[in-house]
C-alpha cells in the first residue's frame, strides 16, 4: 500500500503554523486540531520545519514558561523527513521507527500535500493485515 491511499482516505489537510508565531500559538493550534504536530511554513506549500509536542516539552524544560513566548522557529525542527506519495507504508514505518519520529509531511512536486502521523501508518497496517487474514480464512474454507 502507498502514502497516497493513506491521504486519500484521511484527506490531505494539514495544520500549519508560520514560523514568526510564538510556541504559546503553537501549543494552542496543536490542542485545537487535537494533533502532536504542526508544519511549520509561510505559505502552506513550502516546509520551513517541523514543530511536536517533543519540541515544545523540550523547550518547556528549558526555559520554563518563558519558552512559550519563544519563536516557533527557534524551537522548531529544521531537519525535516518527508516522503512522497508513492512511497510505501512498510519504508515508512520502518524510517519513523528507527528514526524515532511520529509525523512526516507528504511532498508531491516539492510541494506539501499531506501529513503522515504513525496511527495512520499502523492503521492501515493493521487493516492490511486483516484482509490477508480473511483472504486466507475464506481460502481456506473453500469461499
Amino acid at each position: 500500500m502507498l502514502i497516497t491511499d493513506i491521504l486519500r482516505r484521511k484527506g490531505t489537510d494539514v495544520a500549519t503554523i508560520a514560523p514568526t508565531a510564538t510556541v504559546a500559538e503553537a501549543v494552542s493550534e496543536l490542542g485545537r486540531h487535537g494533533i502532536g504536530a504542526l508544519v511549520v511554513s509561510t505559505d502552506g506549500r513550502a516546509i520551513d520545519g517541523i514543530l511536536s509536542e517533543r519540541d515544545v516539552v523540550r523547550c518547556l524544560s528549558r526555559r520554563g514558561a518563558a519558552g512559550l513566548e519563544d519563536y516557533v522557529a527557534h524551537v522548531m525542527t529544521t531537519e525535516v523527513t518527508t516522503c512522497g506519495m508513492d512511497a510505501t507504508i512498510e519504508e515508512l514505518m520502518v524510517e519513523m521507527t528507527e528514526r524515532r519520529f511520529r509525523h512526516v509531511p507528504v511532498v508531491d512536486g516539492g510541494v506539501l500535500a499531506g501529513i503522515v502521523s504513525i496511527g495512520d501508518v499502523v492503521n492501515s497496517r493493521v487493516g492490511e493485515l486483516e484482509a490477508e487474514r480473511q483472504h486466507l480464512s475464506n481460502y481456506i474454507m473453500g469461499r
